[in-house]
């Protein structure tokens, strides 16, 4: 596919014609749509996440349908554009959810004690957490500046430029915050490992504990033994 492209955008550019991807935009909600998760058995047990099931039929009907959207030109002019901007709207709100830079967005006016339990919430101090979105929002409100002026042609470099804000802030944040604060690992998943590795060492602790109990206990049968002892020879 990408192979497709290169070749199509060199020919377009050639003959001075626009870019053109025959590619839909990955959706969120289309991924979260064909997540597997196990079957909850007992009450109030989370279902686990299973992986995501491959199919093809999505792609094939997107364009099967693109193909057939020239031949009800007719027809689709009647639906008007307000209503194409309510579903785009609609699609891109709904996707926000679950995204972890809208989510530290929302930390700004929520106080302390209504956070939810996120994982980088454990580890970051909040200030840093501010700051690492406020980097990200920043670079954001650029992008978009950029792409609405007429200074759109030079957008690709400047999304190349993010990788070189991102080096940069290996000066500002530790390798264990950007860890948490900028990992492909998901949410849940780091959550549930840092879950297990605090009941790991709780378990452990707990284990020391009862082994130091057991051996006060051995030692106080012994000093009352000895105490017994005494007694008897006296």
């Amino acid at each position: 596919d990408l192979f497709m492209v290169a070749v199509m955008l060199g020919v377009c550019s050639v003959m001075g014609l626009p870019w053109f991807v025959a590619a839909t935009v990955l959706s969120i909600t289309h991924v979260n749509s064909l997540k597997v998760e196990s079957d909850c058995s007992a009450p109030g047990e989370q279902p686990k996440f299973l992986g995501i099931r491959e199919q093809r039929v999505t792609g094939l009907m997107i364009f099967v349908l693109m193909g057939c959207s020239v031949f009800f030109t007719s027809v689709l002019k009647f639906i008007p554009m307000p209503v194409l901007y309510g579903v785009f709207l609609y699609m891109g709100v709904s996707s926000l959810r679950g995204i972890q830079f809208f989510d530290r967005l929302k930390l700004f006016w929520m106080p302390t004690k209504h956070q939810p339990d996120f994982i980088y919430l454990r580890h970051v101090p909040l200030r840093k957490v501010h700051f690492f979105t406020m980097i990200q929002l920043i670079c954001l409100v650029l992008l978009w500046a950029i792409k609405v002026s007429r200074a759109a042609i030079i957008f690709p470099m400047m999304v190349l430029a993010l990788v070189f804000v991102r080096k940069v802030m290996d000066f500002c944040f530790s390798k264990r915050e950007l860890s948490f604060l900028d990992d492909l690992m998901p949410e849940s998943k780091k959550k549930k490992l840092d879950d297990a590795k605090n009941e790991a060492k709780e378990e452990e602790e707990s284990q020391k504990m009862m082994e130091a109990a057991a051996a006060n206990s051995v030692q106080l049968k012994l000093g009352k033994i000895s105490d017994s002892d005494v007694g008897k020879q006296s």
